[in-house]
C-alpha cells in the first residue's frame, strides 16, 4: 500500500484534534475535507477509515507504541497492526516495530485491550456484569454499518433499493426495521440525487425501532419532546402519512432549524418545530398529546460504533449528571401526555441505569398514573446501534 504523506498529515492533524482538544470526529472530518476539495474519493476513505480506527483504538495503540503524546508513533503502531510497512520517510526512519510486539506480549487487561478509559470500563462492566460488557465492548469497536431509511411519504422501500441499484448503490434487506435497507458496500450516500430529492434518510436500523415502537396512527397529535434535528419526527410523520399533527421540540434552536430543512425534503408537512425556552412551553401543552416520544440525551454508549470519540469524553461523573436530567425530562415532559395516550421514553445507551432504572422509578412514583406495557433493548453485538425504548401508558 503506497502511503502519502499529506494524507498522513491530514490524519495526525485530525487526532490531534479529536484525542487532545476534544473535538468531535465527525465535525473534524467535514471540515478537512471541506478545506481540501481536491481530494477524490479513496483519499477521503483512507483518512476516514484511519482516523475513526486509530480513535477507536487509541488506549491500545498508545501502550504499543510507548506513548500516549506522539501521533507519529501511534501512527506508525497503527500501520504495524495493519500489517502494512512503515513508510521510507525521515519522520519513520528510526522506528523499531520489534518493540511495538514485545510491547502487544506484555498486554493483560481487557481495557487495554479493548481500548477504554479504566474509568468507564470499570462503571460499565458493573452496569452490565463482566461478561455481558465485554461483549458489548468488543462489539461497540467494529465499524457502524451504513443503514437507510426508505422515506415513505415519496416511495416505497423496495423502489428505493431499484432506484439505488441503477445509481450503482448496492443495498440489502434487513429485518430490524420495516423500512431500513443496509448499504452492501460503504458509500457516501449524501451526494446521490435521491437523498437530494428526500427519497431517504440515513438512520440507524435499531434507531428506526423507536418511532415503530410509539405505534402512531394518521391524524394523532404527536409530540416529540427531544426532536434534535428531527430524525424521528421525520420518520412518525412517515408513519402517520402525514396526517395529524407532530410537534418536534427541542432546547436548541440550530437543531430545530436543521429539522426544518430536512421535512421540507422529505415533503413531511405535518411537523412544526417548537423551541423550548422556558417551562410555559411544557405547561401549554400539557394533558394534550396523544403519543410522547422522549428520545433523552444519554451517554451514548450504545453508538460508540459510529461516535469512538465518545469513549474518551464520557466520565462515570457525566452519566451520573446526565442520569438527573434524564429523570427530570421524564417526570416534567410526560405531564403532556393525555389520560390514555402513550409514551415511549428511549436512549441510545446499554446501560441499565439510564433505562430499565430509569423507568423503574418513575413508575415507583406515578404509581397508578402510568404502566408500562413493554421495553426493549437492542445491544451492538446483534449487530446495529445499541437502544433501549419503554412503551408507557397513562391511565
Amino acid at each position: 500500500m503506497k502511503l502519502f504523506k499529506n494524507l498522513v498529515d491530514a490524519v495526525q492533524d485530525s487526532l490531534k484534534q479529536i484525542m487532545f482538544e476534544k473535538k468531535y470526529s465527525d465535525k473534524v472530518l467535514e471540515r478537512v475535507f471541506k478545506s481540501n476539495p481536491q481530494w477524490g474519493a479513496r483519499d477521503r476513505k483512507f483518512i476516514a477509515e484511519a482516523v475513526y480506527d486509530i480513535t477507536r483504538h487509541f488506549r491500545y495503540l498508545s501502550v504499543i507504541a510507548g506513548s500516549e503524546r506522539s501521533l507519529n508513533m501511534i501512527f506508525a503502531a497503527y500501520l504495524f497492526e495493519k500489517g502494512i510497512a512503515l513508510p521510507d520517510w525521515p519522520d519513520f526512519k528510526s522506528i523499531n516495530t520489534q518493540l511495538f510486539a514485545d510491547a502487544k506480549k506484555r498486554i493483560t487487561s481487557a481495557a487495554i485491550i479493548q481500548s477504554y478509559p479504566d474509568e468507564l470500563w470499570n462503571y460499565c462492566e458493573k452496569e452490565l456484569g463482566a461478561e455481558k460488557w465485554n461483549k458489548e465492548a468488543i462489539a461497540l469497536n467494529t465499524e457502524a454499518k451504513v443503514v437507510l431509511r426508505a422515506n415513505t411519504l415519496k416511495i416505497s422501500k423496495a423502489n428505493l433499493a431499484n432506484k439505488l441499484k441503477e445509481s450503482g448503490i448496492e443495498t440489502e434487506d434487513t429485518s430490524m426495521a420495516q423500512d431500513a435497507l443496509q448499504l452492501s458496500i460503504r458509500k457516501n450516500v449524501f451526494s446521490s440525487e435521491l437523498f437530494k430529492e428526500g427519497f431517504f434518510e440515513v438512520q440507524d436500523a435499531g434507531s428506526q425501532l423507536i418511532a415503530e415502537f410509539l405505534n402512531v396512527e394518521p391524524g394523532q397529535k404527536v409530540i416529540d419532546a427531544c426532536a434534535g434535528a428531527g430524525g424521528k419526527s421525520l420518520h412518525l410523520a412517515a408513519l402517520m402519512k402525514n396526517k395529524g399533527k407532530i410537534i418536534a421540540m427541542d432546547v436548541e434552536e440550530w437543531k430545530l432549524e436543521n429539522l426544518k430543512k430536512r421535512a421540507k425534503r422529505a415533503g413531511a408537512f405535518n411537523i412544526e418545530a417548537r423551541l423550548i425556552d422556558n417551562n410555559k412551553t411544557i405547561k401549554q401543552l400539557e394533558n394534550s398529546a396523544d403519543r410522547l416520544l422522549l428520545d433523552v440525551p444519554c451517554s451514548g454508549t450504545g453508538v460508540i460504533k459510529r461516535n469512538p470519540d465518545t469513549k474518551w469524553k464520557t466520565t462515570p461523573e457525566i452519566i451520573e449528571k446526565t442520569k438527573e436530567l434524564q429523570y427530570k425530562i421524564l417526570s416534567e415532559y410526560s405531564t403532556m401526555l393525555k389520560s390514555g395516550g402513550f409514551m415511549v421514553y428511549s436512549t441510545c445507551s446499554v446501560l441499565p441505569g439510564e433505562n430499565e432504572m430509569q423507568v423503574k422509578k418513575f413508575l415507583e412514583a406515578n404509581s397508578g398514573v402510568f404502566s408500562l406495557i413493554k421495553d426493549k433493548t437492542i445491544y451492538p453485538s446483534e449487530g446495529y446501534d445499541g437502544f433501549y425504548m419503554a412503551l408507557l401508558k397513562k391511565n
